[in-house]
């Protein structure tokens, strides 16, 4: 009988519990499939980062040129809140009679 245990049992278990711990290594909740998925995120996370980045820069860059008096962005935002433009529009000045 100890002999059956031996030789067929305990190998049975010890390959239930390495199929269990392989198939939670890769299809777990923490495991390859879920790692795949995260790193997809992550690369699409740092692309919106890049873009956030570049708008903060560019948006820096303008108060930069507001603070330091620029004319013409200082116009601009003159007639953006006084006219109520929308982006894109343009404002072609007339002669005055």
């Amino acid at each position: 009988m100890l002999r059956f245990f031996g030789a067929s049992v305990i190998p049975a278990i010890c390959t239930a519990v390495i199929a269990y711990f392989g198939y939670y290594a890769v299809s777990g909740t923490r495991g390859y499939h879920a790692y795949a998925s995260v790193s997809s995120e992550l690369a699409a996370q740092k692309g919106k980062l890049a873009s956030v980045r570049g708008e903060r820069k560019r948006l820096e860059h303008r108060i930069d040129l507001i603070e330091n008096g620029d004319p013409d962005t200082i116009e601009e935002v003159e007639r953006e809140q006084m006219l109520g433009s929308l982006p894109g529009q343009v404002a072609v000045p007339r002669e005055r009679h």
